[in-house]
């Protein structure tokens, strides 16, 4: 049986062309200015989070992510990103349960500081404990705890899918993150 490809057009495509324009397309990708492509992706203003969990070995992690979001609500799974080379990437791999913190518009020292490789991120913060005695921050604008369901490796980062077993949020500003800078939502 022929295998044929169809433009856009509906028209049957050129094999040798469309294998081509594929290689033109795979030369392209090789060659992106990675800092001009962290520019670009800048221009999509996000929320920012604080994902925490706690290994069962008790080891606690804390870390800055603005790669979260909504991925089902029935089930209810959301999904945040974190890098490979991230320090306490191993807490997060054996960690049963993680919480995701989305930060109000006051919070960024707490971004700040859970950005940064740090001994003790947690040192001098009022914090409960929730589902998989992850820590649990105060004062956040919506708090998700979840039960690690999936993880995907997605080039440097590791993609990291959980079910939303209990949450809350309060009506509060979000803290934003577009350019390269905190942001509020500029209402008066």
């Amino acid at each position: 049986m022929e295998s044929r490809s169809i433009d856009t057009d509906g028209h049957a495509a050129d094999p040798e062309a469309a294998s081509l324009s594929g290689k033109a397309a795979a030369a392209a990708a090789v060659a992106i200015d990675t800092q001009k492509l962290r520019d670009a992706l800048g221009c999509f203003a996000t929320g920012i989070t604080i994902v925490t969990a706690r290994a069962p070995d008790g080891q606690v992690a804390g870390v800055t992510a603005n790669s979260f979001c909504s991925v089902s609500l029935e089930p209810p799974l959301v999904l945040w990103c974190l890098s490979k080379s991230a320090p306490s990437q191993s807490i997060f791999v054996k960690a049963g349960h993680f919480a995701i913190h989305v930060l109000a518009e006051d919070q960024a020292h707490l971004s700040a500081r859970f950005c940064k490789p740090s001994k003790n991120k947690f040192a001098g913060l009022a914090m409960a404990e929730g589902l998989g005695r992850a820590p649990l921050l105060d004062g956040v604008v919506a708090l998700f705890e979840c039960r690690s369901e999936h993880r995907y490796e997605g080039g440097d980062h590791y993609i990291i899918v959980g079910r939303v077993e209990r949450y809350h949020h309060a009506d509060r500003p979000p803290l934003l993150f577009h350019t390269g800078g905190y942001r509020g939502l500029g209402r008066p």
